[in-house]
């Protein structure tokens, strides 16, 4: 069985405990809810279902994930899990919206809850089954990278913590006779609202194409610099088509006195190393190490000293001279928090003209896209 199968007879296999779970939880807390008039354990039991209902979203999710690759989606369906998420994510939130409502309704007309020993013991029950629930989803979400899995996870989790706001409520009344069911319903329809966003955002961020995680993108780079041949990676792009699958392009730094038959070797070998560990496929562009002129390694050097100099500059790469044009040129990585590139160009400009006037300077600004 490859590893794609078993991600996805894992996310499958534990959708269907959530369900199983959740189904459980909603069954017990609607009744105990209903007998006793609580909103808070209604609205729990209503969370529950959601829940459920996520999970089925998720599967939903994989399944339509796993359709190959045609003319209109060359690349796959992989992203539909990020959009199962992002249902997911939406799912809660109405469901916060709604409880809020509710509970609104019930502070501005109140009716006393009847708590009884069997309403606790129920909670009690819920709570650590929704805690571990949580743990487990979350854990397998992550292991097996599903957006969906870790929300529906951190939700489950979270859902433990709303319980034991909703046993306290059940305890001060059972004690003190005090009603605090609507106050505790509408803190816990904010909080199923927070995390309904949080998670809404994190999802969209995934299809809008979120900054790659750092160390996926060092471990690919470093990778990379220990092909035989490679003096240094830069401009790594990663474009996300699913979990666990991914298309980019690196530039690396190479001797310039490779052949073209060379440069196709090293290609090879580095997309099949990081196609091998990363399940990512790259296309590789090549970048010229002066090997055979000392002066011009020399001053290199001094303009990458020279543009270093500048906020806001990261890097410096793919230097180029053409002494018959008197034309020079090379990239520089600088940082999103530079709000006018234009006028760093032009410092960077000013400052390599007066040192090395006649040259015609070409600079390429790269956006720090991975780390």
């Amino acid at each position: 069985m490859s590893e794609k199968e078993i991600r996805e007879k894992q996310i499958m296999r534990t959708s269907v405990i959530g369900i199983v779970a959740n189904v459980f939880l909603v069954a017990f807390k609607a009744v105990v809810g209903l007998v006793s008039g609580s909103i808070s354990i209604v609205l729990d039991a209503i969370n529950n279902l959601t829940d459920a209902i996520s999970s089925v979203v998720t599967i939903v999710g994989v399944k339509l994930a796993k359709r190959k690759p045609d003319d209109q989606h060359p690349f796959g369906y992989g992203r539909i899990e990020y959009f199962s998420a992002i249902i997911v994510s939406c799912i809660i939130i109405a469901t916060g919206v709604t409880s809020f409502v509710e509970s609104v309704k019930k502070i501005i007309h109140p009716e006393a809850p009847e708590y009884n020993a069997v309403a606790v013991v129920i909670i009690v029950v819920a709570i650590v089954t929704k805690f571990l629930l949580g743990r487990f989803v979350k854990a397998q979400g992550e292991k097996y990278n599903s957006d969906a899995l870790v929300a529906s996870g951190a939700d489950a989790s979270f859902d433990s913590i709303i319980s034991v706001a909703t046993l306290l409520c059940a305890v001060v009344m059972m004690v003190f006779s005090i009603n605090l069911d609507g106050i505790v319903g509408a803190v816990i329809s904010c909080f199923i609202c927070k995390a309904g966003i949080e998670m809404l955002l994190e999802s969209v961020g995934s299809v809008m194409g979120a900054r790659p995680d750092s160390e996926l993108v060092m471990g690919i780079k470093g990778l990379v610099k220990t092909i035989p041949g490679v003096h240094g990676a830069y401009d790594l792009v990663l474009n996300d088509y699913g979990p666990n699958f991914a298309i980019g392009s690196i530039h690396v730094e190479v001797d310039d006195t490779l052949t073209a038959k060379e440069l196709h070797k090293l290609t090879k070998r580095i997309e099949y190393a990081v196609l091998a560990k990363y399940s990512v496929m790259l296309t590789v562009g090549f970048y010229a190490h002066n090997t055979t002129d000392p002066a011009k390694q020399v001053m290199e050097e001094d303009i990458r000293n020279m543009v270093m100099e500048h906020e806001g500059c990261i890097g410096m790469h793919a230097f180029f001279t053409d002494d018959e044009l008197m034309k020079m040129s090379f990239d520089i990585t600088i940082d999103f928090n530079v709000h006018d590139r234009a006028a760093l160009t032009q410092a960077i400009v000013a400052a390599i003209k007066s040192k090395y006037p006649g040259y015609t300077i070409a600079i390429n600004l790269d956006a720090n896209y991975s780390d």
